[in-house]
């Protein structure tokens, strides 16, 4: 009978009403399950810019995957994918039905199409990668992945570090390239899965949205925040956890290369810069089925009660 429970995504740009709609959702079913899809909601200490749930929201409806991994440390596409396939299948051991709510579409991507196998993450390859990239900088260790795997080189910007250092960490682990494991087919998702996408039609929206939470983030502490983790000493603006957005803009004003206005603007934009990814990806998604922010919570509710009976049915 487990076997026959389905999976919901719930997927969306930031700011566009997932968390709301999910744990709205999850109170209609009854016997449902919460699972963050979300890179940044992932990370102790980081509450007030990743808009992580709230206190009252996580006691009404518990998140998993919150809290996981403290800001110095590296979680993958391939973590993700391990981790959710154990949760789905103990939440449908339990007889309840697993939603996922997130925008990190990668890790959406990574469940439900498969990861090759890749090796775990190496302390001290990337350790080294990160010596090497302070004396000859990044641009020299993305000529070196061009030289091994030309493919993801040209895939890869050579302003991204976390992803040079992450295929030539591949390379020097296995001497085979990034591009060559990945192009192994992955195993297939084991489950029956229903998929709606919540985002407003007018980008302007989408746009106020971002900057209205952004002025409310910086309202309820978020520099405070980040100042803690800027003081600890162990973290660096490489480390994904830093990279997020919000975060690299605010670490950047407290070392003193942007004045406060300049980080305010730059955090906005990388929101929207954010979303815009966010909504690229969810364009070329299969089986969608579109839900509009701009629409009463109870309306999108019940979209996604009638689609799912339907689904069943049929």
């Amino acid at each position: 009978m487990n076997a026959k429970l389905p999976v919901i995504c719930i997927m969306g740009p930031t700011a566009s009403g997932k968390t709301a709609l999910a744990i709205a959702l999850k109170q209609q079913l009854g016997k449902a399950e919460l699972i963050s899809v979300d890179s940044a909601l992932v990370y102790r200490g980081m509450d007030i810019g990743t808009a992580k749930p709230t206190a009252a929201e996580l006691a009404t409806a518990p998140h998993f995957l919150l809290d996981i991994r403290d800001p110095a440390e590296v979680y993958s596409a391939a973590d993700f994918r391990s981790d959710a396939l154990q949760l789905i299948a103990a939440i449908h051991q339990r007889g309840n039905i697993p939603i996922l709510v997130g925008g990190t579409m990668l890790y959406f991507k990574a469940l439900l199409q498969g990861i090759s196998e890749l090796p775990p993450a190496n302390d001290q390859v990337r350790q080294q990668l990160e010596l090497e990239a302070q004396q000859y900088g990044w641009a020299s260790l993305h000529q070196q992945l061009a030289e091994v795997d030309p493919v993801a080189a040209a895939r890869i910007h050579p302003n991204d570090p976390q992803r040079i250092n992450r295929a030539l960490e591949v390379y020097r682990l296995t001497g085979s390239s990034l591009t060559a494991l990945t192009a192994k087919k992955p195993e297939p998702f084991p489950y029956k899965v229903h998929q709606f996408a919540i985002a407003p039609t007018d980008r302007a929206v989408l746009h106020q949205r971002i900057e209205l939470r952004f002025q409310q983030m910086l309202a309820q502490g978020f520099q405070h925040e980040v100042a803690q983790l800027f003081g600890r000493g162990d973290l660096h603006e490489n480390l994904p956890a830093i990279r997020c957005v919000g975060y690299r803009q605010m670490w950047d004003f407290l070392a003193g290369k942007a004045d406060y206005a300049l980080m305010v603007s730059q955090g906005i934009a990388a929101t929207r810069q954010l979303a815009k990814r966010q909504l690229t990806w969810l364009r070329s998604w299969p089986d969608l089925h579109w839900l509009k922010s701009e629409a009463k919570l109870e309306e999108n509710l019940q979209a996604v009660i009638t689609s799912l009976s339907y689904n069943v049915k049929s």
